[in-house]
């Protein structure tokens, strides 16, 4: 019999083998600083029927590297040094109480990757439902224990990451409520590139841990697949318009997109059954019909006792 771990239990919902793939729309940085297109991509993914929306949560001082802040880049509000675009496009406190209210209206859980240790301290004040390190991060192992020590469930992506820091991750933070989700790190990221087998292989390596995906991928079928392979949670940016202004706009689902691929996956969940054969009542009158006799008699057959 096959075992599969523990669930998680992210707010009231579970992930896990048997449960629905928690999905997570991630808006990530792709409302470029307006809260009102956060909010319309809320609404998108609660529509579309996403367990969570997903931000990213950097203290830009301590995130973006020195030689790099005084680099002038063009931007939405003009051309501007790297460090003032890096805080024009994170949110406040205030806004982070807007969005926190907005998702409590509309019943979909919210919360972020965090790139840095003040982050954490910044968005536990809101209590968010779980954490995510994103695969950058992967090898800052003091942010993920920070975050582990939360108590929240943490989800940790992989992306441009070797076996052996995955494991180092693993090892620095313990298996109890982490999440490991497969990714590949390239936006938008080639379909050769995606090396979906590497659920089931995850899977078997650490098998007391849930195992999802991250995709960056422009369709929607490796995806879908990814559920067919295992994977207990998902996550795909979003955003309202691919050729908005941003990196990660590309590598984003639109709404209409969106709702298309939660409505696949809640299809592939159905039809992979339980793996038990069986003749259904609906295949019946097939059976009679090009068979002649249902199963069930066929045992009775004089030549069946033999």
């Amino acid at each position: 019999m096959t075992r599969h771990p523990e669930k998680v239990k992210i707010g009231e919902k579970l992930v896990g083998f048997g449960e629905p793939s928690y999905i997570i729309a991630e808006i990530g940085i792709n409302h470029n600083g307006s809260l009102d297109l956060a909010m319309q991509m809320i609404d998108g993914a609660a529509a579309a029927g996403c367990d969570a929306v997903k931000f990213q949560k950097r203290t830009p001082e301590i995130c973006v590297p020195l030689d790099q802040w005084n680099i002038e880049r063009d931007t939405p509000w003009g051309r501007m040094t790297y460090i003032e675009y890096r805080r024009k496009v994170e949110f406040t406190a205030a806004d982070y109480d807007k969005i926190d209210g907005y998702c409590r209206q509309k019943g979909i859980h919210w919360f972020a990757s965090c790139w840095d240790e003040p982050s954490v301290d910044f968005l536990e004040k809101f209590r968010p439902v779980a954490y995510k390190a994103a695969s950058a991060s992967l090898t800052n192992h003091s942010l993920l224990k920070k975050m582990k020590a939360t108590g929240k469930p943490l989800m940790i992506s992989t992306g441009m990451s070797t076996m052996e820091e995955i494991d180092a991750a693993v090892q620095a933070v313990g298996t109890e409520g982490l999440l490991i989700a497969h990714s590949t790190s390239a936006y938008p990221c080639k379909v050769e590139e995606l090396n979906l087998r590497m659920i089931p292989v995850l899977a078997a390596k650490y098998p007391t841990v849930n195992i999802g995906y991250s995709g960056h991928e422009t369709g929607l079928i490796p995806t879908g697949a990814a559920v067919a392979l295992g994977a207990t949670f998902l996550e795909r940016h979003i955003t309202l318009d691919r050729a908005m202004w941003g990196t990660d706009q590309a590598a984003s689902v639109e709404i209409v997109g969106l709702q298309r691929l939660v409505r696949d996956v809640r299809d592939i969940e159905v039809c992979l059954g339980d793996g038990v054969k069986k003749v259904y009542e609906s295949e019946m009158s097939s059976l009679k019909k090009l068979r002649g006799t249902p199963p069930a008699e066929t045992s009775r057959r004089p030549e069946a006792t033999l």
